[in-house]
């Protein structure tokens, strides 16, 4: 499997403007033991409350049961748990969203193909959850840009609630830029479809990827590649005289200019 996805990556990188047509046949046995073997044992349950050692009890007829419902085109993701972690300042709350045990495992696939082709389209200035990389290293090349380059001014941002408000339409036009595999592009639009559970209510997500998911920093990275990156690259540094430099972590940015 590693073998086969090192060589979607070589394609991805040979060919830019590449669109892969036939990628949903990786979602195979031997990729979805794969996830669940890598997948941690210790993390919440979502609403379905199956543990990985439970899942583990029965696993051959559960992942057979699994392909098979991937290949009738008949798995649908189960909305996801909602709770809500403290955020940073310890005075507010972020929410995150926890799939079902099986779901974790789809979705894991699913990022790892992803990440086989986006990785070799993402631009060198974003650094939020891709391998090999965190805000370590974020930092150091921020600080390299304003120590030796030309820089008087710095503009440091985030999107408001980003993750809760992607739109799913753009999100689908932009994952269809480079993937042909129309199956494809249904299951990711069924997991960002698949709602969420509080308190025992069910609600639609017509808008937003859930933080807490496998798929969404990747998804995230994706949107945010298309409709920040490619700008800032393209348009910004090409129109602004003097430097003009960019440093992405997921939602938070911050952007360096000589003028």
């Amino acid at each position: 499997m590693e073998t086969k996805l090192v060589k979607i990556a070589e394609i991805a990188k040979e060919k830019p403007k590449e669109r892969f047509t036939s990628l949903y046949h990786y979602l195979n046995k031997e990729m979805l033991l794969k996830c669940h073997k890598e997948l941690s044992g210790n993390k919440a349950t979502g609403i379905d409350e199956v543990t990985k050692v439970q899942y583990a009890e029965n696993l051959e007829d559960n992942i057979e049961n699994l392909i098979k419902k991937l290949k009738n085109h008949n798995y649908k993701p189960q909305g996801v748990k909602r709770v809500y972690i403290p955020k940073g300042d310890g005075k507010s709350k972020r929410p995150l969203g926890i799939p079902s045990y099986e779901d974790k495992i789809v979705q894991m696939g699913l990022n790892k193909i992803l990440q086989a082709i986006y990785e070799e389209d993402f631009m060198e200035f974003s650094y939020g959850f891709r391998p090999n990389r965190n805000c370590h290293t974020a930092i150091k090349r921020l600080n390299n840009i304003i120590e030796s380059g030309k820089i008087s001014y710095v503009v440091d941002a985030d999107i408001k609630g980003f993750f809760n408000n992607v739109n799913h339409e753009w999100m689908i036009k932009f994952l269809e830029l480079r993937i042909g595999d129309i199956n494809i592009i249904k299951l990711i639009n069924r997991f960002l479809k698949s709602g969420m559970m509080e308190n025992g209510v069910a609600e639609a997500t017509e808008l937003g990827t859930p933080q807490g998911s496998i798929l969404s920093p990747t998804l995230a990275n994706i949107y945010l590649h298309y409709a920040l990156d490619l700008w800032f690259e393209k348009i910004i540094k090409r129109a602004f005289k003097g430097e003009a430099e960019i440093v992405r972590y997921a939602d938070d940015f911050v952007c360096c200019f000589q003028y």
